[in-house]
């Protein structure tokens, strides 16, 4: 199957083109992870992706899909050979258009992940065929879109084989952060090491956890530069940029802050 490269991240260099109504994909062999201002019908057509959408992850195959509404961050890849897919970009609704408005309301509400019957699948089978033959045909791209927006609703079920409940992996996250903790550790860093959005790691993060990822990354520094003190091998400016802090009082302020000593008080405690 020939099927156009997609931009995939937001943030790429050169200019960034408007996503056609309807346009086939090819996903990358590695995951990937982006966010986006409006909703996307994903339909899968050969080989096998996995997505991960809201913090719930899935295998899509040939004649399933999944829902990505309007700014929840996802991370996207092929697993299984090459992994092509069917993406239906969706137009912002407008006041004036209250069909289609229904229409996107509706695929929003239903569960993430869905199956579709047989008859459409042979009905994208066929749009796909003619979207192959004429790749820079608009007019050909919103027919098809408009097409499966339409149907979409009474063709789909659940999908109820869960593939991962949540990319949530705090085995990873913590490996992501001993390996970086002589440096600056942002948010964003965090979040891809475990192929999420920012905004949805964050809130994922504190509600799983209880603090936020700054205050976690912060309690790790702490701990690491408590265990170092202990050894008594370095003096505590190595301590402090070993454990990433920017300056040394920067480093006793905050120890002292968290732990109620200074940190040459806590090293008096192992002399």
């Amino acid at each position: 199957m020939s099927c156009s490269k997609y931009r995939l991240s937001i943030g790429e260099q050169g200019p960034v083109r408007s996503p056609k109504p309807a346009e086939l994909v090819t996903l990358p062999s590695h995951m990937d992870c982006h966010d986006h201002s409006y909703t996307q019908i994903v339909i899968g057509l050969k080989g096998q992706a996995e997505f991960e959408v809201g913090g719930f992850g899935n295998l899509v195959g040939p004649g399933q899909g999944c829902v990505v509404t309007s700014g929840s961050g996802h991370a996207f890849g092929g697993v299984v050979e090459q992994s092509d897919i069917l993406v239906l970009n969706m137009p912002v609704p407008s006041v004036g258009d209250p069909l289609m408005l229904q229409k996107l309301n509706e695929l929003s509400q239903r569960d993430t992940y869905f199956q579709l019957d047989s008859q459409i699948q042979k009905l994208i089978q066929m749009l796909v065929a003619e979207m192959q033959s004429r790749p820079d045909d608009q007019l050909l791209s919103r027919a098809c879109s408009d097409t499966l927006i339409a149907l979409l609703q009474r063709h789909m079920s659940k999908f109820s084989t869960s593939y991962k409940d949540s990319r949530f992996d705090l085995d990873a996250i913590d490996r992501y952060i001993e390996q970086h903790l002589s440096q600056k550790i942002s948010v964003a860093q965090l979040a891809g090491s475990v192929y999420l959005g920012e905004s949805q790691f964050h809130s994922l993060f504190k509600s799983q956890i209880g603090i936020t990822p700054h205050q976690y990354v912060l309690g790790k520094r702490i701990d690491m530069a408590k265990s170092l003190i202990e050894r008594g091998h370095l003096n505590l400016g190595q301590v402090a940029e070993l454990t990433g802090f920017s300056s040394q009082s920067t480093f006793s302020h905050t120890f002292f802050r968290l732990q109620g000593v200074s940190p040459s008080q806590y090293k008096k405690l192992y002399s």
